[in-house]
């Protein structure tokens, strides 16, 4: 009887297990050796199914003949190999730096020929970069021999030395890495720490300029140099120059794309260039190369910055870079929009299928298969598209061109696959708006949490709303309007509005203290004057004010419209956001009284809490309002919802301050040296309290461990 309820028990097991399986979305992590990750709006990380596969990797097998032993091969791998480019009959180019070769193979890794060219009597030496156009002309950075070289097809070339023009200065230093040709046959050549930008050439290798620099950033600590330091100050500082270009690609459209990589370089790492050399991609952060926070420990030497060094651009339009810290993958598409990140370093002592030691360069071919090239290894490895990936792909193709409908279905479909996919939640709402279907629309756009999509949808509904429902309601206003002044007419001289108006205020010390919060509001000099000599302000007011005030920052935080709301409501703490408040609260205080009694001031500590209570009065008349309000507002009145909101904060800073000058008996100038010291006060008392849990910390480990050792011994 027990053995076979036992069996019953394991086939109900079995049966759940199964079940598990077939509704769990296609995840096949267990195919490759790397989590696939998409990113939220708000940075969260996203789940999903590999995008990409690793299914080949070749370049250690080479071999040439050997020179001692005749009609005998001897191994000759990948030497340090620094670019990979594939042509449009997906056959392979790498520049072997190393070996001073390119090597051709076909689109499967096998090879076809070593390239190694003698142009005016030099052999390659060292080449980093190599393209092939269309009609199958290959150009060679030969780095080590600061030039580039062309081949023809019918085995004539040319070289390409140091341009000769006034426009480029005695320093620039012309050592070629990377470069690409347009349709034309001009050269976008990227140079070794070449801040200047791509050098543009004509076919006959003539200067015609430099394309697509980057801009130079500066600190906040640059602008108050720059600020306070004189000129001869300035001038011993280190130079700050722009990030050089690190790679360059080109699309079937003849856009340039590049890379930039480098300490403290953080925005803008990839850049699709116009003619004039503008960038024209354009993101909410403009910050490009993906990080998992578990994984910055593998940074190398601890680096935080992604560092983007190659990017490759396939027929869809999406933008795949490497990233040289991480050893991570970074998919992106035509808009610069995040789809996948994936890969990782390999392990030190093998090779692993799917991670990296040190990747430096990529390519796609006409499939969309990607060639990623492994400097330290001295291989290539194929990454081919999954059938998740072909869908994303199919469906943000048919997005960015439009097609909203037709993109309906594949959305649907990848979005089965992976309920969290967020670039299938905004395809979806895109579809669903284009379709009419607003309501549909608006809450897709919130899921994918995409604020301007989301106010676009409500705005259509809202004026939906107004077509449907204006007469009624311009009908019921007229006749509130009438009613009011007809009421106001007829009981302007009735005995019971006489005495309401003359009736006998309370007296009870609450009631008191409630009026005089709103008197200060109209006259806050007067009102908080009378704080400190007609004692009109108590503790139990000022706590009441600091709990709306805190309810009011928390329902701002919680019910302001998706439109204008940018807080993560997922890693909202109420109680750290209390903490936060309170701490604030209480050091705020704390420091502007001992200023204060110091500053010559004459408020009693009882005033400034209670001042300073009463002060974020504006915080809960005007705050209150504002977030519900701003649930029928779309950010097209984004700029009224920012006046008000500024003026909320404008109006509390002047009640902080009034409540200094009167309470503390202030000229204006006295004041505002009370208020900056009082802020140094504060930021001191931060430093200490930090300092003080640190050291308790420290303390607390020591006890233990002097325990630990009174113990064992």
């Amino acid at each position: 009887m027990n053995l076979n309820k036992s069996r019953r028990i394991l086939m109900l097991l079995v049966l759940t297990l199964a079940v598990a399986v077939a509704v769990m979305p296609m995840t096949a992590f267990a195919e490759v050796p790397y989590w696939t990750n998409s990113k939220e709006k708000q940075g969260r990380l996203i789940w999903t199914q590999p995008a990409y596969t690793p299914v080949g990797i070749f370049g250690k097998d080479l071999t040439v003949p050997d020179k001692d032993k005749p009609g005998t091969e001897k191994a000759s791998p990948l030497q340090n190999p620094k670019d990979i480019f594939i042509d449009k009959s997906d056959n392979i180019y790498v520049a072997d730096t190393g070996n001073n070769r390119i090597v051709q193979f076909d689109s499967n890794g096998k090879w076809i020929r070593y390239i190694e060219a003698t142009v005016e009597g030099k052999p390659l030496n060292k080449p980093e970069g190599v393209f092939v156009t269309d009609d199958g002309i290959i150009y060679i950075a030969d780095t080590g021999n600061k030039r580039v070289i062309r081949i023809n097809k019918d085995g004539s070339t040319k070289e390409y030395g140091r341009p000769d023009s006034k426009f480029i200065p005695e320093a620039f230093k012309y050592d070629p890495t990377r470069l690409v040709v347009d349709k034309r046959g001009f050269l976008y050549i990227a140079v070794l720490g070449g801040y200047q930008g791509l050098l543009q050439l004509d076919p006959e290798g003539k200067f015609q300029s430099f394309y697509g620099a980057n801009a130079t950033v500066f600190s906040p600590l640059d602008a108050v140099k720059r600020l306070l330091y004189t000129k001869e100050m300035y001038a011993n500082e280190i130079s700050k120059l722009p990030g050089a270009i690190s790679s360059v690609a080109v699309d079937n459209d003849g856009f340039m794309y590049t890379t930039t990589a480098g300490q403290g370089i953080k925005k803008n790492q990839i850049k699709k260039l116009s003619i004039r050399g503008m960038n024209l991609l354009k993101t909410d952060t403009d910050v490009y190369g993906e990080v998992r926070r578990m994984d910055i420990r593998f940074a190398t030497g601890g680096q935080v910055t992604p560092q983007l060094i190659d990017l490759a651009v396939d027929s869809n339009g999406n933008i795949t870079a490497i990233d040289s810290s991480y050893k991570y993958i970074n998919q992106y598409d035509a808009n610069g929009n995040l789809l996948f990140f994936w890969a990782g370093p390999s392990s030190a002592n093998t090779t692993q299928l799917g991670l990296m030691k040190n990747p430096v360069a990529v390519d796609a071919s006409s499939r969309n298969d990607l060639y990623l090239l492994d400097g330290q290894e001295g291989v290539v490895q194929i990454f081919r598209l999954s059938e998740f990936g072909m869908k994303v792909n199919e469906a943000n193709k048919l997005t960015l061109a439009g097609r909203y409908e037709e993109s309906e279905g594949p959305w649907r479909e990848v979005l089965r696959l992976n309920a969290n996919f967020s670039p299938a939640m905004l395809g979806l709402a895109k579809a669903a708006y284009k379709q009419g279907n607003y309501e549909e629309a608006r809450d897709l756009f919130k899921r994918a949490e995409d604020h301007k999509g989301f106010s676009n949808a409500f705005w259509q509904i809202r004026l939906q709303w107004f077509q449907k429902n204006f007469s009624l309601m311009a009908s019921i206003v007229l006749v509130l309007v009438i009613g009011l002044a007809l009421f106001e007419r007829l009981t302007r001289k009735t005995k019971w509005r006489n005495a309401w108006k003359n009736r006998k205020r309370s007296q009870n010390s609450a009631a008191v203290q409630f009026r005089h919060m709103f008197y200060l509001l109209k006259h806050p000099i007067d009102g908080f004057t009378a704080l400190r000599y007609e004692n009109k302000g108590g503790y139990w007011s000022a706590l009441a004010v600091l709990a709306c005030a805190y309810a009011s920052l928390v329902i701002m935080r919680l019910y302001t419209s998706f439109s204008f709301n940018m807080t993560d409501l997922n890693r909202f703490n109420v109680l750290s956001h209390f903490l936060q408040f309170a701490l604030i609260w209480i050091g705020w205080v704390v420091s502007n009284y001992l200023v204060s009694s110091i500053y010559r001031g004459e408020g009693r500590f009882k005033d400034v809490f209670v001042g300073s209570a009463y002060a974020l009065m504006p915080v809960i008349l005007v705050g209150i309002p504002i977030a519900i309000i701003s649930n029928i507002m779309t950010n097209s009145e984004l700029a009224i919802y920012d006046f008000i909101l500024n003026m909320m904060y404008l109006w509390a800073g002047l009640m902080f301050f009034w409540k200094v000058q009167s309470l503390q008996n202030y000229s204006v100038g006295e004041t505002i040296v009370n208020l900056v010291l009082s802020i140094l006060a504060f930021l001191i008392l931060t430093v200490l309290l930090l300092v003080i849990l640190g050291l308790s910390s420290d303390l607390k480990d020591f006890v233990y461990e002097v325990y630990q050792e009174v113990r064992l011994r």
